[in-house]
């Protein structure tokens, strides 16, 4: 018997948690732009400071490493080993102590980080962005042991309390841009007192704290208790360091892009790095609440399919996990290439934020709407070869994927100069994640053999034909509202309603029409019920 069904109740579960942990973030983006403003030198200032201790984890151990835990988790389990929680507890301390020392060496580089990251911000920009950044480098911390104890859950089948964490994380940064408001915070740089820049600083990591907090409480529930061990060996350190060794490889050439991508945005005007940021976040939000919930419920599945041999199960999970993306993530495409524009214009038009900034933000989000599907069934396949073990495969393909992004990306920062550059970074993150998906498959399908292709091919197709036709009809609306409605807030409002409406309906006849199996098991999945 597989582990589907297990997966299909807890499904519901899951998508709920990841959509209000993503809504509240975004609901978080939005207040802080009309707190800080959106194409503002103090908003540049924060969002470097803020993404960079984000940047400085994945690095050391980051999102790549907790691809190695989670499968070493499961096996140390299915092995029968009954210090699973000793085992887990040293691991902990392992990374507590490691990610202590790299705070201490960061707070130290604060400027060298922010020179790194933003050569293009002016004198008084930097000091602000270092003062921030010396503040927020203690959320390394954070981030390690939130991971960690996700990962120890999800390793017990624990999905949904990981997924509700960072809700708290969400509404404490909420409160504090609400607060700053309220004491007379605006988004010019010059005007920030001491008093603003310490509630931003405190308040904001204590966001990450509280994250972790609720972690800490939900391990204790599933019977772990968080304890520091003096000497964290016996959980083959040697052996994890080999595995993460390669994720080092994939995590550095991921943060080469992420440097190459906001120092370019930095040089190309005031206020592109948040237009940037703003844009790549709200592209994420589809991508977390569909594709993350199935990878975090499908790699503890395909692990144990390994570690019982079952590799005919590892490609059927696999494949449904694909068609099950893709089913949803491809109309949301549609939408965001359609409707990035009004989008923008609905979230950021307001507040401290600049008109033209909320429609460049529009425009690069209608350009990563391109990137949307490929960069999720690549980072899917990639879970494959975590689950077997394997972080040399995947660590190799990324870096060859960084390394077409950046290469496009200087490419088009000599063709396109100003502020339309972010706009042309888009496009080339999509043609790069368009190449990991086809190079990753290829190298999947010699690991594993057939990968359920006539099938994924035929789903697809049916969902590429379904997902044009609403694409069409929402163009087609958009262009028959626009005379009458405008380009305004209001406009915005009405023509996303009536556009996605439209889009929606057609992408529901050409499912039904095309007899797409995956339309309707989605349906399932989103009415399961715990049990």
């Amino acid at each position: 018997m597989t582990e589907q069904p297990r997966f299909m109740r807890t499904g519901r579960a899951m998508v709920m948690a990841t959509l209000v942990s993503r809504v509240t973030g975004f609901g978080r983006v939005l207040v802080l732009v009309a707190a800080l403003g959106l194409g503002t030198r103090l908003m540049d200032a924060y969002t470097v400071a803020n993404v960079t201790p984000n940047s400085i984890y994945e690095l050391v151990m980051g999102g790549a490493l907790a691809s190695v835990i989670v499968p070493l988790l499961v096996r140390t389990a299915a092995s029968g080993n009954t210090d699973g929680e000793m085992f887990a507890q040293r691991l902990l301390s392992l990374i507590v102590y490691a990610l202590a020392a790299v705070v201490m060496v960061t707070i130290i580089a604060a400027p060298f980080l922010v020179d790194l990251y933003a050569s293009g911000f002016g004198p008084e920009q930097r000091h602000t962005a270092v003062v921030f950044l010396r503040f927020f480098l203690p959320q390394v911390l954070f981030y390690g042991v939130s991971a960690t104890l996700a990962a120890v859950l999800n390793a017990r089948d624990r999905f949904v309390s990981p997924m509700w964490a960072p809700v708290a994380n969400n509404l404490v940064v909420i409160a504090v841009a609400l607060v700053f408001l309220v004491i007379g915070g605006t988004g010019r740089l010059e005007s920030l007192t001491q008093a603003q820049m310490l509630l931003l600083s405190i308040g904001t990591s204590a966001g990450v704290a509280a994250q972790t907090l609720i972690l800490i409480l939900a391990g204790r529930r599933a019977g772990f208790r968080v304890r520091l061990r003096a000497d964290p060996r016996g959980i083959g350190i040697r052996r994890i360091g080999v595995m993460a060794g390669w994720t080092v490889l994939s995590v550095i050439a991921a943060q080469a892009v992420f440097v190459v991508i906001t120092d370019l945005a930095s040089q190309a005007g005031p206020g592109v790095v948040s237009v940037y940021s703003n844009a790549y976040t709200l592209f994420q939000l589809p991508y977390a609440v569909i594709a993350v919930t199935i990878i975090t419920g499908v790699l503890p599945m395909m692990s144990r399919s390994v570690a019982n041999h079952d590799l005919p199960q590892v490609t059927a999970d696999l494949s449904r996990s694909l068609r099950l993306s893709s089913v949803i993530l491809l109309p949301v495409a549609a939408g965001l290439v359609v409707l990035g524009p009004q989008l923008a214009t609905v979230l950021f038009a307001h507040g401290n934020a600049s008109p033209a900034a909320a429609h460049l933000t529009g425009s690069v989000l209608a350009a990563y709407g391109l990137a949307l599907v490929p960069f999720a069934g690549y980072q899917i396949m990639l879970r494959v070869f975590y689950a077997l073990g394997d972080t040399r495969t995947p660590a190799l393909i990324s870096a060859g994927v960084s390394a077409v992004t950046i290469l496009t990306c200087l490419t088009a920062a000599r063709l396109t100069p100003g502020p339309d550059l972010v706009i042309a970074i888009a496009v080339c993150t999509a043609i790069a994640y368009a190449t990991g998906l086809v190079v990753t498959a290829a190298v999947l399908r010699r690991r594993i053999g057939l990968l359920d292709g006539h099938r994924l091919l035929d789903a697809h197709t049916r969902m590429l034909v379904a997902a044009a036709v609403a694409g069409l009809a929402a163009v087609t609306t958009v262009r028959a509202l626009q005379p009458a409605v405008g380009t305004a807030w209001t406009g915005s409002v009405v023509t996303i309603i009536l556009a996605a409406t439209a889009g929606a309906g057609f992408y529901a006849l050409g499912a039904r029409g095309l007899r797409i199996a995956e339309f309707g098991e989605l349906t399932a999945v989103m009415r399961a019920r715990g049990a």
